[in-house]
C-alpha cells in the first residue's frame, strides 16, 4: 500500500514537472538568457571516463572578490539557486576519436560514460572531454554552447586515494549552528570563506605523487562554482566533487539522504579503483564517523586511516568515541582529532605524507588561524551600498 507521504511526493513531482514544462514553453516563446554547458570535474581510469554536467541558462553570476559587499554575495547566491535548466537537451561528448551523445534529465543534468578503445597513457592525470550542445526541445536558434570537462585519471603508481568531506572538514561551515551556517553560505563568497587551519598543505602532502582526492558533500550542485573557486584560491588540491541535486523526485523530497549519498559514492569509488586503498577524512558534526566506519567494515583492508575532526564539541563526543572503540576492536585505524596538525603527525608516522611536508603544514596552521568577520561588521561595511 502506498503511504500518504509517497502519494504526496508523487503529486508534488507531477505539479513541479507541469510547472517546468509551462515555464520552458514560455521561455522558448519569449527568449532565453544565453545557454551554457557547466561540466563538473569527472573521474576515470585508463579504460573508462565518467563526467557529469548541466545545461542551463547563464544567469551571469559575477566573479567573487575580496571587497564584495554582503548584498552582492546575496544576489549572486540568489542567481545560483534561481537556475533555469534546459530539460532534455542533447549533448555530444568527444574524447580523441570517440564520441557519445547523452540526454539531460528534467533538471538539465547529464551523465557521460566513455569506454575507451585505447587506454590512456600513464602520464596523463587529467584529460579533457569536449562537450557540444546538439539541440533542446523548443529550440529557436542554433544551440552553439560548448565546454571542456576535465576528468581525473589517477596514475598507475598512486599509493592510495583520499575521500574527504567538505563542510566542517575543509571549509568552515558551522553545520550544527543553523544561523552561522546560513550566514556562511549566503553572505560570504569564495574569497571570504575560510578553510580549516593547515588543510591546504595537508591535502597537498597527501596528494603528492598523484594520489587522487575525491570530495563528497551534501551541498547542492548550485554551489559548485563557489567551491571550485574557493579550492583554487586556497591552494587546496582539486578533485572530483560529488554534490547533490536539490529538488523533488519520486524518491526524494527537496534533498537526498546525507548518509545514502555518501555511502553510494564511497562504494562507487572503491569499485572503480579496486587496486587503491583509501584514507577517509570527515568531521563529527553529522554522520561521517558512522558512514566511514561502515565503509571500513564492508571493505576489510581497504581503509588505511579515518580522520574525524572534532566539530561538534561535547554534543557528539561520547557517540564518536564509542565508534572509535568499535573500530579499534576491528583493527581499523580511526582517529578523533582536534586539528589538522594532529592528523598530519599520524599520517607522517605511517608514511602517508613526506617528512618535509610537516613544516609547511605547521606554518599554514599558524597563518590560517583567523576568525570570520562578525555579522555586524559585514552589515555596517555594506551600509553605503544599500
Amino acid at each position: 500500500m502506498v503511504s500518504w507521504k509517497e502519494a504526496l511526493l508523487h503529486v508534488a513531482v507531477d505539479a513541479e514537472n507541469h510547472y517546468d514544462k509551462l515555464k520552458a514553453k514560455l521561455a522558448n516563446r519569449l527568449g532565453r538568457d544565453p545557454i551554457m554547458i557547466q561540466p563538473y570535474l569527472g573521474y576515470g581510469t585508463s579504460n573508462r571516463l565518467y563526467l557529469k554536467g548541466r545545461v542551463l541558462e547563464n544567469k551571469g553570476v559575477s566573479p567573487a572578490t575580496d571587497n564584495d559587499t554582503l548584498w552582492k554575495n546575496l544576489h549572486n547566491m540568489y542567481l545560483r539557486f534561481a537556475s533555469d535548466e534546459i530539460a532534455q537537451a542533447r549533448v555530444n561528448a568527444a574524447f580523441e576519436d570517440q564520441q557519445i551523445t547523452t540526454v539531460a534529465d528534467a533538471e538539465g543534468y547529464f551523465d557521460v560514460e566513455i569506454n575507451l578503445q585505447t587506454p590512456i597513457k600513464p602520464t596523463q592525470h587529467w584529460v579533457d572531454v569536449h562537450l557540444d550542445l546538439v539541440d533542446y526541445p523548443g529550440q529557436r536558434e542554433s544551440a552553439g554552447a560548448q565546454a571542456s570537462g576535465a576528468v581525473l585519471v589517477p596514475p598507475p603508481d598512486a599509493q592510495f586515494g583520499v575521500i574527504s568531506d567538505i563542510d566542517d572538514t575543509v571549509l568552515q561551515s558551522d553545520v550544527i549552528h543553523v544561523l552561522r551556517m546560513a550566514r556562511n553560505v549566503f553572505l560570504e563568497n569564495s574569497h571570504t570563506r575560510l578553510p580549516f587551519a593547515g588543510v591546504a598543505a595537508f591535502y597537498r602532502a597527501l596528494q603528492a605523487g598523484g594520489n587522487p582526492i575525491f570530495y563528497l558533500s551534501s551541498s547542492p550542485w548550485n554551489l559548485y562554482d563557489l567551491l571550485v573557486d574557493f579550492f583554487d584560491l586556497r591552494r587546496i588540491p582539486l578533485g572530483p566533487l560529488m554534490l547533490t541535486d536539490l529538488g523533488l523526485t519520486p524518491t526524494q523530497m527537496i534533498s537526498p539522504s546525507h548518509k545514502l549519498h555518501k555511502q553510494a559514492w564511497i562504494t562507487r569509488l572503491m569499485e572503480t579503483y579496486t587496486a587503491l586503498p583509501f584514507i577517509l577524512l570527515g568531521d563529527s558534526s553529522q554522520k561521517d564517523p558512522e558512514i566511514y566506519l561502515d565503509a571500513a567494515l564492508k571493505n576489510p583492508g581497504r581503509i588505511l586511516a579515518i580522520y574525524i575532526r572534532d566539530a561538534s564539541g561535547d554534543r557528539r563526543d561520547r557517540a564518536v568515541r564509542k565508534l572509535i572503540e568499535q573500530a579499534q576492536a576491528e583493527k581499523i585505524d580511526m582517529l578523533f582529532v582536534k586539528d589538522t596538525a594532529e592528523a598530519a603527525r599520524h599520517a607522517l608516522a605511517h608514511h602517508y605524507i613526506a617528512p618535509e611536508s610537516l613544516d609547511e603544514i605547521d606554518q599554514e596552521c599558524d597563518e590560517d588561524h583567523r576568525d570570520p568577520l562578525p555579522l555586524e561588521k559585514l552589515l555596517s561595511a555594506d551600509e553605503d551600498s544599500v
